[in-house]
């Protein structure tokens, strides 16, 4: 094998075991791994012979194609899909998996059997981040995902909830304008920046501005914010465990044993919140209704023979700050970095700001549905870069058919929505940063998951369930830096909007701006 196909795998490569000199009894007992992986590979071949799986590269005994693939996965996706077609399959170690690259195999997934296609296969590090797939985003299709999906979708996010929140939110935004005019004229982190603006303003939907008690401190949130930006981290790591579980137990990487460490610091952070917010000895910094007091109402309602116990309202709570925060702040700097590229794009933008919200006014979420053109640029950046560009992973309760071919039950399918949204058959002009094309269809391009070329938050019953509040967090805060800021790139510095693949996919450097004020009353600050 050669050392660049090795260097695509380096992350799965353990140089110490390559070293000189091993001793008698490892090797033995390497031979003897070796032979065990062989005699299931052998049969793990001979069970799946028979049946007419979707066509793909050939890979290598025990590894599978693994060392074959780069580390831009939606890349490598999409090449093999022009080689092989719009569904094809491919082992990652002992995983048979299958990619759908076009509309119509992926409209048989989501849509015509969606109920089949409904469940998660999740990584090591997500059964211990969702405690055991106790959560929103990886549980399987079944009484407790529907439990959970309701109350996450009708009573949290719901329309009403979302409004009666707008306070919280509209509070933490001002203060990051306000830091920020602090801050004019020196290089400011877009990605840090919106991570911090999303975060605030999320967390204090969840318990109402800054908790006050004897158990908190300042530091407290910022211990929250590094857990959560570490968890996001292990999330997306490759793990030997998820390709070998045979390996699993042995954790060669420290993933579980680390997510571990940091779940159970989570874990106890949301005991001690719900304990005093039960026992009244922590209030807030407003009196709005936030969203452990919803859920802790909730339950009361249902009685002692509730369905919701703490560790789901846990789950629920870290699902909304740990998917929603990441995402939202990832499409944000996005949507900078090509603002910045396309200044005629930008002045529109301004143009429409100054129109709708006036010079003499700061931005408002009533002013977000007036805000077309705005709108165009988010859902144009939702297309050239998905924030999950395979959304996440499906598994099937049971062997099913599409496109004609056999996906035995437990494959893990990727929906490779960076292929479609990017597919010239598809789009005119695919690689063009074009806004006006979600003018000219706004009514057939949106993000409800119907229209199967454009799938940012997914489809079916596993469509996003953030999006409601992703509808509203984004925009404001985008609107809120544009209209109150002129964002330029440092002097000599080039934009790169090259990215890096992960479970939410970034820019790969990160985009450093400086800002200006825009407004020319310095008291909207």
């Amino acid at each position: 094998m050669s050392q660049t196909t090795l260097g695509k795998w380096s992350w799965l490569w353990g140089g110490r075991v390559a070293k000189a000199g091993l001793c008698q009894e490892y090797f033995v007992a390497s031979m003897a791994l070796l032979t065990l992986f062989l005699s299931i590979w052998a049969f793990r071949k001979s069970r799946h012979g028979r049946t007419r799986l979707p066509p793909g590269p050939p890979g290598l005994p025990l590894v599978g194609y693994l060392p074959f693939l780069g580390t831009d996965l939606h890349q490598s996706f999409t090449e093999l899909a022009q080689v092989h077609g719009p569904i094809f399959k491919l082992w990652l170690g002992s995983k048979l998996c299958v990619v759908l690259s076009s509309p119509a195999v992926i409209r048989e997934v989501v849509r015509d059997q969606d109920g089949t296609f409904a469940n998660r296969d999740p990584t090591v590090a997500a059964l211990v981040y969702s405690d055991n797939a106790n959560d929103v985003i990886f549980s399987p299709n079944g009484s407790t995902w529907r439990m959970l999906r309701k109350i996450f979708v009708r009573e949290m996010l719901s329309k009403p909830n979302i409004d009666a929140c707008y306070t919280l939110r509209r509070q933490e935004v001002r203060k990051i304008i306000m830091d920020l005019y602090s801050k004019v004229s020196t290089p400011i982190d877009i990605g840090e920046l919106a991570f911090l603006t999303v975060f605030n303003a999320t967390t204090s939907m969840l318990w109402g501005g800054t908790p006050e008690g004897k158990k908190w401190s300042a530091s407290l949130g910022t211990e929250f914010r590094a857990a959560v930006s570490a968890i996001s981290v292990l999330l997306e790591k490759p793990n030997v465990s998820d390709f070998f579980p045979l390996l699993a137990r042995f954790d060669i990487q420290g993933i579980e044993k680390e997510t571990k460490k940091i779940s159970l610091w989570v874990d106890q952070f949301f005991d001690m919140l719900f304990e005093q917010r039960m026992k009244g000895d922590v209030g807030t910094q407003t009196d709005q209704k936030d969203f452990v007091q919803s859920l802790l109402e909730l339950r009361d309602q249902q009685g002692p023979g509730s369905s919701i116990t703490l560790k789901h309202m846990k789950s629920l709570l870290l699902d909304i700050v740990a998917a929603g925060t990441d995402t939202t702040s990832a499409m944000a700097e996005w949507v900078m970095g090509e603002l910045m590229r396309h200044p005629e794009v930008l002045k529109k933008v301004h143009e429409e700001l100054t129109s709708v919200v006036g010079l003499n006014n700061v931005v408002e979420e009533f002013h977000l549905p007036k805000l077309q053109y705005l709108d165009a640029v988010l859902k144009e950046t939702h297309r050239l870069h998905p924030a999950a560009p395979f959304l996440v992973p499906r598994s099937p309760s049971q062997t099913s058919t599409v496109g004609g071919y056999t996906i035995p039950k437990g494959t893990k399918v990727f929906v490779n929505i960076w292929a479609t949204q990017r597919d010239p058959q598809l789009w005119e002009s695919p690689l063009k940063f074009q806004p006006e094309r979600f003018l000219r269809n706004a009514d057939k391009l949106d993000y409800s998951g119907n229209n199967f070329v454009y799938l940012p938050f997914g489809s079916g019953r596993r469509i996003c369930a953030g999006l409601p509040l992703a509808e509203r967090i984004l925009p404001y805060v985008l609107a809120s830096f544009l209209h109150s800021f002129e964002w330029k790139l440092p002097c000599g510095t080039e934009l790169d909007l090259s990215d890096k693949f992960g479970l939410v996919t970034k820019k790969s450097t990160p985009l450093i701006l400086i800002p200006t004020p825009r407004l020319p009353n310095l008291e909207l600050y």
